[in-house]
């Protein structure tokens, strides 16, 4: 029994040598840098960058370029006797360059600046949230492959117990101890076992190939996945970064209203304009001229019909939506952590009681292996309570992933 429990321990110590591990911190990073999704981030500081470029546009010069050529069916004409002046010609040319320079506009320009900005931090956010909620999904395919493995390892153990076991019996039935018929038994017990490992295996295989996607990097079977020992911190607090989202929402509302404060206010503007033309500035010359025009102008939008005074309503209602958005997410977080410390109080008297159990089967395994050596039982019996005391084994270790597990799950919905 001895051989029974060391064996584990050397067969994860020789298989950790030289071979690839990973362990669930790393496939945390690795999902929040190789994760489709995780491109968005730079995608997203990239349309930034041109959208807030384009709204800096205001603050340039603006050029327009216009040109014309009409044919009018009438023209000005001077009616005073012997004035001698040659009347317009009905078809008529121009062409202008204007210059438009914003001077003032009340900060709207710098307003919607800070409104892409809140904007941009905000779809980022929410690229973090949802990498965030992928790690639930690691945690049940990382665990379920921790749990192949470790199942994998006590079949090992159940397997070298049988052929040690094997040896005896094939032993005792040559000095007519033993029943002969004794080693077939055991050796239909080393078949079943093949069969076990077989399931095992591509149940492992399939997890790590759909583990291998998720985060981006190759795993195979032969990968290592390290045991955590994950410890939870009871806290009031939550640390989730939907929090964050709704309070950049909340600070993108705040920018919005700033803007539109700022709608409504007067636009002061310098402005020229040259061109050449036929007739020019000069309307009584009927020739092509150059000329240009200077000045300033003022556009002040005094009334709106309270579409402002609107606009900041609809805001204010989307704040309160954002804060019941909030406080519903942290009602049912604070569910969700008491449901799993519930689940975490129960696995841990689980694995109280499996201790007990299988400190009983190895008393009883231990009757049973005397027995079997002198002929009182048959190897059926023996492999009975060998099985008994596999599973109870497995059952344990399956506990303990499963507590592992949900002390994962605890701080992912806790955000630690």
């Amino acid at each position: 029994m001895k051989r029974f429990i060391i064996i584990p321990i050397i067969l994860i110590t020789l298989t950790g040598m030289g071979q690839q591990s990973i362990s669930l911190e790393e496939c945390y990073g690795l999902v929040a840098e190789n994760y489709p999704l995780a491109k968005q981030s730079q995608l997203i500081e990239n349309q930034n960058n041109l959208d807030k470029a384009i709204i800096s546009n205001a603050k340039l010069p603006q050029f327009n370029l216009d040109a014309q050529a009409t044919y009018q069916s009438d023209v000005i004409e001077i009616p005073i006797p012997n004035a001698n002046i040659e009347p317009l010609n009905k078809d008529q040319y121009r062409a202008t360059l204007s210059v438009n320079q914003l001077i003032y506009n009340g900060g709207a320009t710098n307003a919607a600046l800070n409104v892409k900005s809140a904007q941009t931090k905000t779809k980022q956010k929410q690229v973090d949230v949802n990498l965030y909620q992928l790690k639930q999904q690691i945690n049940q395919l990382y665990f379920s492959i921790l749990l192949a493995q470790e199942t994998d390892f006590l079949l090992k153990a159940k397997q070298a117990q049988l052929r040690a076991k094997l040896a005896e019996v094939q032993s005792g039935i040559k000095y007519g101890v033993i029943l002969p018929t004794s080693d077939k038994v055991l050796e239909a017990e080393l078949l079943k076992l093949n069969q076990q490992f077989r399931e095992v295996e591509s149940n492992k295989s399939a997890l790590i190939e759909t583990l291998s996607s998720i985060i981006g990097k190759n795993l195979n079977a032969s990968t290592l996945f390290q045991n955590p020992l994950v410890d939870t911190q009871i806290r009031h607090d939550l640390n989730r970064p939907e929090l964050e989202l709704f309070q950049l929402k909340k600070d993108e509302i705040a920018h919005s209203e700033a803007l539109i404060s700022k709608q409504n206010a007067p636009k002061l503007l310098g402005f020229a304009t040259g061109g050449y033309g036929n007739p020019g500035l000069n309307m009584l010359d009927n020739s092509f001229q150059t000329f240009y025009t200077v000045g300033v102008k003022l556009n002040w939008n005094v009334f709106d019909w309270n579409s402002n005074k609107k606009q900041r309503q609809s805001l204010a209602i989307n704040k309160d939506i954002v804060d019941t958005g909030a406080e519903t997410f942290k009602l049912n977080t604070n569910i969700e952590l008491n449901q799993q410390q519930k689940e975490i109080d129960k696995i841990e008297s689980f694995i109280a009681s499996d201790l007990e159990i299988i400190k009983l089967r190895k008393e009883v395994l231990k009757s049973a292996d005397s027995q079997l050596k002198n002929g009182v039982i048959t190897a059926s019996a023996y492999i009975t309570e060998l099985t008994n005391l596999y599973e109870d084994e497995n059952t344990l270790v399956t506990h303990k992933i499963q507590l592992q597990l949900a002390k994962a799950n605890y701080n992912v919905i806790k955000g630690q």
